[in-house]
């Protein structure tokens, strides 16, 4: 057995039993102390906690670390403009009411739908998703189409869609339909 499928196995394994830890409480835990837990950094459980949703896991973040979600999720997509100057604003009025940016989808007139994950569901991640756009040479997909995009937001309830919906027409973010 290689080098690299004992990584491999060694993530998978970490991976299963972050799961196994999450479902083991109510209580939401940091990724520090998951990290703490499992002998690995902070970053590699944000790294992990990214897969394991992209595989499906319902894990849900909060102001306190991360939970796994009861249930379904409600799922919503929002047609939204704004320039590069409000993205902050966006994101973060999304997250502080529950909800998860899921993705960022364009729709260009020459390559047709363009869609990103982001998986934004809190202060922090918003701080570092702005962070690695600032940081580099890339720009947000939405500067393509000149400031439109869509965003899918999951929360826990349609109630919660409801409040993120209405806090978007208030800031003059949501584009009717």
């Amino acid at each position: 057995m290689t080098t690299d499928n004992i990584g491999i196995m060694a993530r998978e394994k970490r991976r299963e039993r972050i799961l196994a830890a999450l479902g083991a409480t109510a209580e939401p835990q940091s990724a520090g102390a998951l990290g703490d837990r499992f002998g690995v950094s902070r970053q590699v459980i944000v790294q992990d906690i990214a897969v394991l949703r992209a595989e499906g896991s319902p894990i849900v973040s909060t102001n306190r670390g991360y939970i796994l979600a009861s249930g379904r999720q409600a799922a919503r997509v929002f047609k939204v403009f704004h320039g590069e100057d409000r993205l902050q604003e966006e994101l973060e009025l999304i997250v502080d009411r529950g909800g998860t940016v899921k993705n960022v989808i364009v729709s260009h007139r020459i390559y047709g739908r363009i869609e990103a994950e982001l998986n934004i569901s809190n202060r922090v991640e918003v701080s570092e998703f702005l962070r690695s756009i600032q940081g580099g040479t890339s720009r947000p997909l939405m500067v393509v189409t000149g400031g439109y995009h869509y965003h899918t937001v999951t929360a826990a309830s349609e109630s919660d869609l409801d409040e993120i919906e209405t806090a978007l027409k208030k800031g003059g973010f949501l584009v009717d339909k």
